[in-house]
């Protein structure tokens, strides 16, 4: 499950969705395309999404490149950074390509995850 994560006027990344929590990926993969407003918390950015999940395999540790889903807020998070998450979150997938990209995104920025495939 490839996606391409656009943040407007800025570029894209490239990612891939795995298996850590399967249900978390492909509910999210069905929702596509999604779009939010980014939010950024130390080298983490963020923004909410219409999806309602539990937690499946939670992990309180990221490393850079996760794309991961934060139940509590109902969002998705990409790590890019040393940052690690706020409280617990379902890992969904990897960035695959331009991870570099999340270190220019500003707050407000709209950002588009589509399909790839």
């Amino acid at each position: 499950m490839r996606i391409r994560i656009t943040v407007e006027g800025k570029g894209y990344a490239e990612a891939e969705l795995d298996e850590r929590n399967p249900e978390s990926a492909e509910r999210i993969y069905e929702s596509l395309p999604l779009e939010g407003r980014a939010l950024l918390w130390m080298e983490e950015v963020y923004f909410d999404i219409p999806v309602t999940l539990d937690y499946e395999n939670p992990s309180d540790t990221a490393s850079p490149g996760d794309i991961s889903y934060w139940p509590p807020g109902y969002a998705l998070c990409i790590f890019f950074g040393s940052t690690q998450p706020y409280s617990p979150v379902n890992h969904i997938g990897r960035v695959t390509r331009n991870l570099e990209l999340f270190f220019s995104v500003d707050e407000g920025d709209r950002i588009i995850i589509e399909r790839m495939d």
